[in-house]
């Protein structure tokens, strides 16, 4: 279970978390929702181990993730900006991981690679965005993660490779109970993927719910009515 409690973060004069709360069941997949600035990328590399908590605590399965190794291993994270290592080719990033990650699933990353036709020789500094999340995500999802967070997932993918990605995802979330947090401002692909989802407005979270008691009212109605109207992708 992801537990983030009371968090506060601030930097300079700008408070970009303020009394922060959020749970996220083991084996769910939980969207946090909200508009540009709003706090969500602040939140993810809470979650990495990036940086620390002015106040309040940010665990999973009841650690902090803070110089816990053994729990970054668990913990893969996807950005919204995918970087590799410019030299390196998709076969080279492969040993990378499987140095670092003991759970590698050497066969998972072979169906992956092939699904989406993925050149493992060539040098990933060439890669459009696209085929570096597809890279990214054959990666992670082969290292077979306890926790999958990601921060706009979708974003330069087309439809069939996201549905796809969904394939995989929600496979890992029925067979092995993996937990998911999706950062997204997309309300319609939300819908069909979460079991919970909060809306975050200016570092607070302002809703938070089970998506069988939201509905039938859409996730994107939530949305545009706790957010007073403002424009959004969608």
């Amino acid at each position: 279970m992801i537990k983030i409690e009371n968090l506060c973060k601030r930097y300079g004069d700008t408070e970009v978390l303020k009394d922060f709360n959020l749970t996220v069941p083991k084996g769910s997949v939980y969207g946090l929702m909200g508009l540009n600035g709003a706090g969500k990328t602040t939140i993810i590399k809470h979650l990495a181990g990036f940086i620390k908590p002015d106040s309040g605590s940010v665990t999973i399965d009841e650690q902090q993730i803070e110089d816990n190794e053994d729990l970054k291993s668990r913990v893969l994270i996807i950005p919204d900006e995918v970087f590799f290592f410019n030299s390196y080719s998709l076969s080279d990033m492969r040993g990378y991981y499987k140095k670092i990650y003991k759970g590698w699933n050497e066969d998972r990353f072979q169906t992956i690679v092939n699904d989406f036709s993925l050149n493992t020789k060539k040098n990933m500094g060439k890669f459009s965005k696209g085929m570096r999340k597809q890279a990214a995500f054959c990666l992670a999802l082969s290292t077979m993660p306890d926790y999958l967070i990601l921060d706009e997932p979708i974003d330069g993918l087309g439809p069939i490779v996201r549905r796809k990605l969904w394939h995989y995802i929600m496979g890992d979330v029925a067979e092995r109970q993996m937990t998911v947090l999706i950062s997204s401002h997309n309300a319609r692909e939300m819908e069909d993927v979460c079991d919970y989802v909060g809306i975050i407005a200016k570092g607070k979270m302002i809703f938070e719910g089970d998506l069988l008691e939201i509905m039938p009212t859409s996730i994107e109605e939530i949305f545009i009515e706790k957010l007073g109207g403002e424009n959004y992708e969608v």
